[in-house]
């Protein structure tokens, strides 16, 4: 473990952080899978989520499947309608053009269902690591860690890990987690990024961690 980060102090992180969830709005993937128990309407949401608010994600993902709930009406509904309902997200354009073709290949080479492993994942258009692990993880309950820019700042902040890049942090992060951990620790950590610690000024000062964070990095808080 890293900087005394035992198997017990983990945990005892995990048990804080779920309290803290409980307090707040669940987050759009979340809630996605929740509701639909669907690996297509999460790798859409996942999709339209990157470099988006999540109160954006909601509302885009919503649209978008009022008009093409499955692969075969995603796949046929024009470009132009796709970028329509998902906007304002994130690179709409390219999403909707991406989010199209995902949908025939899924269509044509799948047999209109999501495939349930990485390779395959990441083989699709505009998927990377953060997406096939999230689709895995909370699509499929497969152990995977889903590392995007909270998981990767707070990790590091924590002392969880000392690493330089989001990939890093997933591999580091499975020698420091419980396997039963890998799937929710990215929820868990992304609604307290969202939350509480902020990439600049995080509250610390009314922090439910804050007896065992470091804060690495910190400079100015709350």
């Amino acid at each position: 473990m890293t900087d005394g980060w035992t198997e017990s102090r983990v945990r005892e992180l995990v048990r804080r952080l779920e309290e803290f969830r409980s307090s707040c709005r669940v987050t759009t993937l979340v809630a996605e899978q929740e509701s639909s128990r669907s690996p297509y309407r999460l790798l859409v949401a996942c999709v339209i989520s990157l470099r988006t608010k999540d109160e954006v994600t909601s509302a885009a993902s919503r649209r978008l499947f009022a008009l093409a709930d499955n692969v075969d009406l995603l796949a046929d509904l024009e470009e132009d309608r796709i970028a329509q309902a998902i906007y304002p997200a994130g690179f709409y354009n390219t999403k909707a053009r991406q989010l199209r073709q995902i949908a025939a290949i899924l269509r044509d080479d799948f047999g209109g269902e999501v495939p349930a492993t990485e390779a395959d994942l990441l083989a699709l258009p505009g998927v990377g690591r953060k997406t096939a692990n999230l689709v895995l993880g909370l699509g499929f309950g497969k152990p995977a860690i889903c590392v995007d820019t909270h998981v990767h700042r707070i990790s590091n902040r924590l002392g969880l890990v000392r690493t330089k890049t989001p990939e890093q942090t997933e591999r580091a992060l499975t020698g420091v987690l419980p396997r039963d951990l890998w799937i929710p620790i990215n929820d868990l950590l992304v609604t307290f990024g969202q939350n509480r610690c902020h990439p600049i000024s995080p509250r610390c000062a009314s922090c439910v961690l804050a007896d065992l964070c470091p804060r690495i990095g910190v400079t100015r808080s709350r």
